[in-house]
């Protein structure tokens, strides 16, 4: 039985706003349980924001709850974010992009989990989980609802 590999994930959204009023939201990680449907909590590690910040995060799926421990491996204020999740290998990216909308400055708001191979920990937890392919098909759902989450904050 071959293991199966990991769907791609990403979205995008236009938001009628400035590189710098998304990068206000998305560069705050504490803010991310306000917008994802699974991370529930987050709590950052030391004083500084930026590369190499330490993030644990504590995730929902229906009834199963579990910690993750992630660190910021990208931060390029204004443009990107990204960060590294320990347990399941995947780094999950913002990047903003400006735009014109009607005239005015806007931004594309892009997010994306890259992820190679499923780790032993994800292959652990796939039964809890329901199945890898089916939680990252959640997973896809909700990175759009995250972004359509982010874009109702910025542009309130």
């Amino acid at each position: 039985m071959s293991t199966p590999t990991p769907l791609p994930i990403s979205a995008s959204t236009e938001i009628d706003a400035t590189p710098d009023e998304v990068w206000a939201v998305v560069s705050d990680v504490t803010r991310m349980p306000e917008f994802s449907p699974e991370l529930r909590k987050v709590i950052t590690l030391g004083r500084t924001r930026g590369l190499g910040q330490t993030i644990l995060g504590l995730n929902r799926r229906k009834a199963v709850w579990w910690p993750t421990t992630s660190k910021v491996v990208r931060w390029q204020p204004g443009q990107a974010v990204a960060w590294k999740t320990r347990e399941s290998g995947a780094t999950w990216s913002y990047e903003i992009e400006p735009t014109q909308i009607e005239g005015r400055a806007g931004s594309r708001l892009s997010a994306t989990r890259e992820l190679d191979a499923f780790t032993v920990g994800s292959k652990l937890m796939t039964p809890i989980l329901g199945g890898a392919i089916g939680h990252d098909e959640e997973l896809a759902a909700g990175l759009a609802t995250t972004l359509d989450r982010i874009k109702a904050v910025v542009e309130a």
